[in-house]
């Protein structure tokens, strides 16, 4: 397949390596610094599941370059989204299926305003990576997976010949059976990881290991769902209890992109996130006290330090 990764960051570096060695001819969109190393030594990951290189990378700052494209895997930070969907255009054809996998709940829309709903569907990636240099992914969770569907979760050739070519380059994928469902899904989790080790400065086992802080992201977590539930979303009553479960599992020392962010002294992402809760919550009637008291923490630093 001809694959285009918007933009080769964390999330997009790794899935995108990962075809790449798996013989599929994939361009990584980057600039600056990072998109300089990828040219001189390849595109290195550091991977709990093995080191890899992608040697002799495609690389280009312009899209315009590398003409249309079978998948198109969207990965920018949310607050770049429409700029970096325009700037796909060109890599677009009539049967191109563009891929977000960003955080938050919005993206698919968000990109569809941009390049057409016939050419959007929606993704999740589960993965715990950072860029840890120019040039080199650190990849850090013993899960790295994607998740993805057609925008009305119906199935497609194109959707069933990218699942093929996932599994061959040997990372877990799946399709979605409702794709908005399993956004809202992450989002419940990652909104409250994002929001609590953001605030606290920490990851997250310094927060779960008493009874306050487990209060605290069951509470949170229970208003993200409430809001869902009131915008239609087919979340049952048990979601809420299996994702502290899967709280309660995860490695102490995890903590959310977000945090890195802000330790860097970069734009954050919570204003869709935390800040989407507390603004959709205004718009169903629920009330939001956990993220409001989050996002009224986290607001005056989203546009970082500079």
């Amino acid at each position: 397949m001809k694959i285009a990764v918007m933009a080769a960051g964390a999330v997009g570096g790794y899935f995108g390596g990962k075809l790449a060695l798996a013989g599929h001819e994939v361009t990584f969109i980057a600039r600056g610094a990072h998109a300089a190393a990828i040219r001189e030594k390849g595109l290195r990951v550091n991977s709990v599941h093995g080191d890899f290189v992608v040697d002799n990378a495609r690389v280009t700052d312009d899209p315009a370059t590398v003409g249309v494209v079978d998948i198109v895997l969207f990965a920018v930070k949310l607050w770049a989204t429409e700029d970096a969907a325009a700037l796909c255009r060109p890599l677009v054809g009539p049967d191109t299926l563009v891929i977000p996998l960003q955080n938050g709940v919005d993206a698919m829309e968000r990109v569809t305003a941009v390049l057409g709903a016939e050419h959007v569907g929606g993704g999740i990636a589960k993965i715990s990576a950072v860029i840890a240099e120019p040039g080199l992914i650190s990849h850090v969770s013993d899960f790295a997976s994607i998740e993805f569907a057609e925008a009305d979760s119906r199935p497609s050739e194109r959707t069933t010949a990218f699942l093929a070519a996932c599994q061959a380059a040997g990372f877990d994928a799946e399709i979605a059976g409702d794709i908005v469902k399993s956004l809202w899904l992450k989002f419940i989790f990652l909104t409250a990881l994002s929001g609590m080790t953001t605030a606290a400065r920490s990851p997250v086992g310094a927060i779960t290991d008493c009874d306050e802080g487990l209060c605290a992201f069951r509470a949170n977590m229970s208003e993200t769902i409430q809001v869902g539930q009131s915008r239609g979303v087919a979340l049952s009553d048990a979601t809420l209890d299996r994702l502290m479960s899967f709280v309660t599992s995860l490695p102490p020392a995890m903590k959310a992109s977000q945090l890195a962010d802000l330790q860097a002294g970069n734009r954050l992402e919570a204003p869709w996130l935390t800040g989407a809760v507390c603004r959709m919550g205004r718009e169903s009637g629920i009330a939001t006290p956990v993220n409001d008291a989050l996002y009224a923490v986290l607001r005056p630093f989203v546009n970082g330090a500079g």
